[in-house]
């Protein structure tokens, strides 16, 4: 516990010199306690039972209110001041760390005291002092020297229960006026108080009257004691026939400039002149003196005053100059020193050694040591020697250094001159110590200098308490008290400031106002720093009465407090609302501190009185006074670190119309406020008039706080341009504003730029010393695949600052990774492992994702391993980044792969994770995969969010599971869910396939609804839905209304309506569609006349198509084949063989060649030509012009063929519109129609080999039994469902592979070139009677249940044989014909009609039973038929209406019962 002071009775102002000093848990300072109404005896008493046999000394005639009644002074009681613990830790002190330095400094530099002891010091007689005398006046002198040795020694020897007069009254020797003026002055240099009783005594018998010399005299006395209220009242009522001599004058002055009151010394000299009593140079030095130690040294200021001395008829001496420079010394300023120095030296003063040790001692305080040296070794050649004192200040100048070996050279060379170390000597070395923190050391010193024989002084003790309560060493610091009391050193205000300092500084404000109660009670007047300290402790401990009352005592003291002191003084007021006191503090500031009203306006906004504040600058501007710029900013910084942005606003606008002169710096202060709001537009709006105006600003904050602002909100753009602003005015960027524009940079996605930016920087020394920085311009490197010059970076990074942070390494590996550069990543990390700092998951990350940018996914299982060898954990994040990878490339069995050993290896998915499995499982249609992630996720605690739901509806939309799609929609609104645009678009292209537009609008409106805008790519779906169905209308409305709203169509859209308005037959609207092409901006090509060209063909209209390519041949355009082949396949579609031939024949002759389009067109219509001569006319057509491999086909068995066929194929693969898909498919048709069934298997197997066709076109091998023929021809699909049905057939009979429960074939509900193979696949299954039948969710599908298929395969007759094989020659007529779209076998067709009209879709089996009819009996079984429906549902309706009659009867006689309507029980 750090000790108290308490003062029992106070350092009273006279208290006995041999008070002893007792230290128990505190350190005590008690003096004599007089009680001054009480006799002599009683006080003596009192003192007794106080301090056991210690008995005190007492003298009731020293006290003031004894010897002044009228005057009503009181001393403090004495009481005893209770160690009260401070319990709680008070804020942190704004005065606690601003000590000054504070005793060896001024102790070095103490102020000359000028007076009659001085003058021989520094350099001139006294003229109050004995000059020389004769041998007589030697003998007389002797004598009184004697006397008053005698005399002195006895009053010095007296007890402390003895009194001065028991020893003046004895009269053995016979003494002068002169001989009492000796003794009072050298008994005061030992005790005050004995020489005051003395003087006391002196006017109580009235011996000898007070003359001016014994006034000077016990003046001096006082003086340095510091009695300056004593010396004060003994001066004012001394009668003026003494008192109004010079030296009186002057040593009452010195009294007051011993604690720099220069006003009261300026007063006296004044009042001298006024009594006509003329100064002397002692007056001007001691006026001097007390200006240097009232206030700092001001500019000039000593010049100005050696000035005043000579205007007064004076000539300033050495001790004028010594006091000027001694006082530079003090206030460290080497400026003012050399003026007053070589004015010495113009005016033919001759330096002396004092001032050389003060000039060597303001070298040393303005950190000059080198030439503090300098002088000191030319003092010899200047006639004198070193002293103490001049060693000293040298030793001062290197231990401000900290410059321990100089210190101790000098201090050995000081000894070797014959100089002892005396108390100066320590105490500079004790205070090195104190400053470098070793306080140890400083205490042992202090005790080597104990034991040396040096009597430690008050200088020493301060200098050890300061050191102590800076280091937080309180409980050190009091003992150091301690010791000092006990020794009867008595502190100084410095002492008491230091201890007060310390014990702030710890927090312990009741010590602390305990030792500043104690300090006062001791006759010490406070300083400004113990005032300060105070006041500061008192404030923030809110004890706010206390701090008001020690503040009015400190403003009489002629102190008043510092900004911060205000600052904090304000604060506390406002927070307990003393609206008045505020106003009273704000009244001093203008009165006693001078402070306009901006200056105080800025001090209270940083105590938050913002509203007298904003008030007291309007005033000053309102009164014309000039705006301070500093004061302007500092009351908006403190607005704007408050949150006040809106008055500040409105204080700028004020100032704005109200201060001239200042718009460029209010135009910048209002930018940066609006920024500091985050109103960045009103920003750049007054930003912009500012540029306008032609106010172009240097001020580098404002372009921070802009380009700032600008970053936040992701303006970049406006960001680089204030930053080019800002560089063409001329302004230099910050060390903020180059981070923040490099940041900007590389968020634009110009790393090149920021990289300049850093080198920009670099240059000016600005270090970015941030890694970020460094790490965001890698970062976009690495985004745009310029890892060469994140390289760069790196390589500048580890050259300017020797290590590279984790952060940068990390940043290149994924530089290297985002260009598939794993080598380059690997070396990377194996120099972090080699040299560190040691990767992380990140860089982990980093090398896995190298390798997926690079498309090694099968490494990644090869680096895990490695790594795992090496030590390093696998992480989640690394996990999900491979399962991320392999879902990317679709690898389902990989990802599953993965997915199961994170689950083993106790990491748990995330929601993240199952989007990415979900997502996956529906990409690749894995129904059940994606119902069982879901269950899962449900089980784990997660809901399915949007982005899921929106995948599963895609996979049942892909499927076509409608059914699923309605349930999916249902839970999403169950869920609360919103829905998006993702949502709706897929909603609506479901209803689009499942040919259901209606509803497909109906939601399209619902999604305006809420506010979405369905995809240009959904109204197409619906638009070709509705021509699907053949609702022209609703698609030709729909189509307006996106072109009149202005939507930006492209051709697309204008080929749908094409396409609908020619299978409608509404051939004119679709040729308008060209006009409105070309009013919409979209040019016409050929394609879109190709489009035009088929509607005419479909219609029969051939002509018409002939005539659309007449007016492109016009145009001048470089057809192709595309447009002759549309008006050759019209000719054809319509039966013009020989015109089709001749168009052939026309296009050969202008130079075109017969390619892919043209041949498919003539294979195709040779497919579905009712003769075989047909066919062959139009194939040899084929053979004229240069290709015959359809005809040879036909008529040959070579098999050089086959190798043509292939040879053909290659050709034509390369080659765009899947010309060789269409060729196989025609041929496909072709071969299957005039019974070349082997052939056709043969072209077809190629085909797949090819891989023109896809390879899963059946998949009995993979155990899964489908197949889909969507997109083959009708030939190409009978080919493909022969072979199909004979795998299955082996399968079946072998029982391996195992089928699935359902066998699926997919047809798709598309038509190609008018065939329907939906329609064609049925046709052909129901006549051989096999239990496919259509899928009740789903059209194009065929389901067939796998034991039904296995046996109609084994058993039917129309499996006996599905060998394909070829007919041995051509028949006459072709064996299949083209009926509503269906594509079956010639002798079917009258059987198909007669089943399909009169009963419609029946059960492949009865069509296949009725199919084998005559005809007279197909007819008899089909009326059989339709007759048994009709009975059947007369006696459904029959028995239906029985079962009504039967429970209307029974619920007739049903009994009522009454139920109770609760349990009794």
């Amino acid at each position: 516990m750090a000790m108290a002071m308490s003062c029992i009775g106070g350092l009273v102002p006279f208290a006995s010199p041999t008070s002893k000093v007792y230290k128990n848990t505190s350190t005590s300072c008690s003096s004599s306690q007089l009680s001054t109404h009480l006799p002599n005896e009683h006080a003596n008493d009192i003192n007794s039972n106080n301090n056991g046999s210690n008995n005190k000394f007492s003298y009731s005639r020293a006290s003031p209110s004894e010897r002044w009644p009228h005057l009503q002074l009181q001393l403090a009681e004495t009481y005893p001041v209770s160690q009260t613990p401070f319990s709680a830790t008070p804020p942190q002190l704004t005065h606690v760390d601003k000590e000054a330095e504070l005793s060896l400094e001024s102790s070095m530099s103490e102020t000359l005291e000028v007076n009659d002891e001085t003058q021989e010091k520094l350099g001139r007689v006294s003229k109050t002092r004995v000059k020389k005398m004769t041998k007589l006046a030697l003998k007389r002198a002797k004598d009184w020297r004697e006397r008053v040795k005698f005399l002195t020694d006895r009053i010095l020897g007296l007890e402390q229960d003895q009194f001065v007069a028991d020893v003046l009254d004895d009269r053995k020797v016979q003494m002068t006026p002169t001989d009492f003026c000796f003794v009072v002055k050298y008994v005061g240099q030992e005790n005050w108080q004995r020489a005051l009783e003395v003087y006391e005594w002196l006017n109580l018998r009235h011996w000898y009257s007070p003359n001016a010399r014994m006034l000077a005299t016990i003046l001096a006395v006082l003086g340095r004691a510091n009695q300056e209220v004593l010396a004060v009242e003994i001066f004012t009522r001394v009668g003026p026939a003494v008192g109004n001599t010079v030296q009186v004058y002057n040593a009452m002055m010195g009294v007051y400039a011993r604690n720099g009151r220069f006003q009261k010394v300026q007063e006296l000299l004044d009042l001298m002149r006024e009594r006509r009593c003329e100064p002397d140079l002692v007056s001007f030095n001691t006026l001097i003196n007390a200006r240097l130690k009232a206030g700092s040294m001001l500019p000039d200021l000593a010049i100005e005053l050696l000035n005043e001395v000579r205007r007064s008829g004076l000539r300033p001496d050495i001790i004028t100059y010594n006091t000027l420079i001694s006082a530079c010394s003090r206030e460290s300023n080497l400026e003012e020193a050399m003026k007053v120095f070589d004015d010495m030296d113009s005016h033919n003063c001759q330096p002396d050694l004092w001032t050389y040790n003060a000039m060597i001692s303001v070298y040393g305080r303005c950190g000059m040591a080198y030439k503090a040296e300098q002088l000191f070794k030319a003092l010899e050649s200047k006639g004198f020697f070193p002293d103490a004192v001049t060693y000293n200040s040298l030793l001062y100048a290197f231990a401000r250094e900290g410059n321990v070996d100089k210190v101790k050279e000098i201090c050995e060379e000081m000894v070797e001159m014959g100089l002892v170390k005396d108390e100066m000597t320590y105490n500079t070395i004790i205070h090195m110590y104190g400053k470098q923190g070793q306080h140890d050391l400083g205490l042992q010193l202090y005790r080597d200098m104990k034991l040396s024989g040096r009597n430690p002084d008050v200088v020493t003790y301060t200098v050890l308490i300061d050191s102590l309560g800076k280091a937080n060493k309180v409980k050190e610091a009091c003992n150091v008290m301690s010791e000092m009391l006990d020794v009867g050193v008595k502190p100084t205000v410095r002492t008491y400031s230091a201890l007060i300092c310390g014990y702030a500084k710890t927090g312990m404000a009741v010590e602390a106002e305990e030792t500043f109660n104690c300090m006062r009670r001791s006759g010490i007047r406070p300083d400004f720093l113990a005032y300060s300290v105070m006041l500061d402790i008192l404030l923030r401990c809110n004890q706010i009465t206390k701090a008001l009352v020690l503040y009015r005592e400190m403003v009489c003291d002629g102190f008043t407090p510092d900004h911060t002191l205000y600052e904090v003084m304000l604060q506390a007021l406002r927070k307990e609302n003393k609206v008045e006191d505020i106003k009273k503090v704000v009244r001093d500031m203008k009165e006693l501190c001078g402070m306009n009203p901006q200056a105080i306006s800025s001090f209270l906004v940083k105590g938050e009185c913002y509203d007298l504040a904003a008030q007291m600058l309007r005033l000053g501007i309102s009164n014309g006074d000039e705006l301070d710029d500093e004061n302007l900013l500092s009351i908006l910084s403190s607005y704007s670190s408050s949150g006040r942005h809106k008055e500040a606003c409105e204080l700028l606008e004020f100032l704005k119309e109200y201060a001239e002169g200042h718009n460029q710096l209010i135009t910048e202060a209002l930018v940066v406020v609006l920024c500091e709001a985050c109103q960045l537009d009103a920003a750049l709006k007054e930003y912009s008039n500012a540029r306008v105006s032609g106010l172009f600003s240097r001020s580098a904050t404002m372009y921070e706080s802009l380009i700032r602002c600008c970053e936040e909100n992701e303006l970049l753009t406006e960001a680089s341009q204030i930053f080019t602003d800002m560089r063409f005015y001329g302004v230099e960027p910050s060390e903020s504003i180059f981070k923040n524009m490099v940041r900007v940079y590389c968020k634009m996605g110009f790393p090149e730029t920021a990289h300049c930016l850093i080198n920009q920087a670099e240059l000016k020394d600005l270090l970015l010393d941030n890694s970020s920085i460094y790490v965001d311009v890698i970062e976009v490197y690495g985004k745009v695949k310029m890892w060469q010059k994140a390289e760069s970076v790196v390589g500048n990074v580890r050259q300017r600052y020797m290590t590279v942070d984790r952060k940068i390494w990390n940043a290149l590996i994924q530089a290297y990774a985002a260009s598939g550069c794993y080598e380059r990543a690997r070396a990377v990390f194996n120099t972090m492992v080699r040299d560190g700092p040691s990767p992380t998951v990140d860089s982990i990350n980093g090398l896995l994702e190298a390798l997926v940018v690079d498309g090694r996914l099968t490494e990644l299982y090869v680096v895990i391993q490695e790594l795992q060898d090496m030590g390093f954990k696998i992480s989640k994040s690394s996990i999900l980044l491979m399962l991320d990878a392999f879902s990317q490339a679709g690898n389902i069995f990989e990802v599953k792969k993965i997915y199961s050993g994170m689950k083993a290896a106790g990491y748990f998915p995330t929601m993240h994770l199952y989007r990415i499995m979900i997502g996956l499982f529906c990409k690749g249609k894995r129904v059940r995969d994606v119902e069982a992630m879901v269950y899962e996720m449900e089980e784990a605690g997660f809901k399915p969010d949007l982005s899921i739901w929106n995948s599963m509806l895609k996979l049942y939309s892909g499927i076509e599971d409608y059914k699923k799609i309605a349930q999916i929609y249902q839970q999403i609104k169950e869920a609360g869910l919103e829905p998006d645009e993702d949502t709706y678009n897929t909603l609506i292209i479901m209803y689009c396939r499942d040919r259901r537009p209606e509803e497909g609008l109906s939601l399209m409106y619902e999604m305006r609804k809420v506010g979405l805008e369905p995809k240009l790519d959904t109204y197409k779906s619906l638009i070709s839905a509705f021509g699907k169905q053949q609702l022209l209308e609703q698609a030709e409305e729909l189509f307006n209304e996106l072109h009149s709203k202005g939507y930006k169509l492209d051709r697309s859209f204008y080929h749908t309506m094409m396409k609908i308005f020619r299978n409608s037959g509404n051939h004119s609207k679709a040729e308008s569609l060209l006009s409105m092409m070309k009013e919409a901006g979209v040019e016409p090509t050929i394609a879109t006349m190709h489009l035009l060209m088929v509607s005419y063909g479909s219609s029969g209209q051939p002509q018409e198509a002939e005539k659309v390519l007449t007016n492109l041949k016009e145009t001048g355009l470089n057809l192709t084949t595309l447009p002759y082949s549309s008006v050759i396949n019209a000719y054809l579609k319509n039966g013009d063989y020989d015109v089709g031939i001749q168009k052939l024949m026309e296009m050969e002759k202008e130079g075109l060649e017969v390619d892919h389009r043209i041949w498919t067109c003539f294979i195709r219509a040779a497919s579905l030509s009712q003769h075989t001569s047909e066919a062959i006319i139009l194939l040899n057509a084929l053979q004229d012009a240069g290709l015959d491999l359809p005809i040879r086909l036909m008529t040959e068995k070579s098999e050089l063929l086959f190798s043509e066929l292939e040879s053909c194929l290659e050709k034509l693969e390369p080659v765009e519109d899947n010309a060789a898909f269409n060729f196989v498919n025609a041929l496909g048709d072709l071969l299957w129609a005039f019974e070349l069934r082997a052939t056709a298997s043969w072209v077809f197997q190629m085909a797949i080999k090819k891989n023109i066709y896809r390879h899963d076109v059946f998949r009995v091998a993979d155990k899964d039994w489908g197949a889909d023929f969507r997109k083959l021809s009708a030939g190409s699909a009978l080919v493909a469902l022969t072979l199909w049905l004979d795998h299955m057939q082996d399968a079946a009979l072998q029982g391996y592979p195992e089928s699935p429960k359902s066998v699926v074939l997919i047809t798709g509900t598309s038509e190609y070139n008018m065939v329907s193979l939906n329609s064609t696949l049925k046709a052909c299954l129901w006549e051989m009677g096999s239990p496919f039948l259509p899928c009740k969710t789903r059209s194009g599908l065929l389901v067939a249940k796998a034991h039904s298929l296995r046996m109609w395969l084994k058993d039917s007759p129309f499996c006996l044989d599905l060998e394909l094989k070829d007919a041995p020659s051509l028949p006459e007529l072709n064996s299949m014909q083209l009926i509503e779209g269906c594509f079956i076998r010639r002798g079917l067709v009258p059987a198909f009609t007669d089943i399909t009209e009169r009963l419609g879709l029946v059960w492949p089996k009865k069509f296949a039973r009725l199919a084998l009819l005559s005809d007279y009996k197909r007819d008899k079984a089909i009326q059989a038929d339709i007759e048994g429906g009709k009975e059947k549902l007369e006696k459904l309706k029959t028995k239906v209406g029985y079962k009504r009659k039967r429970m209307i009867k029974k619920l007739r006689k049903r009994k009522f019962t009454r139920r109770p309507l609760s349990n009794p029980n």
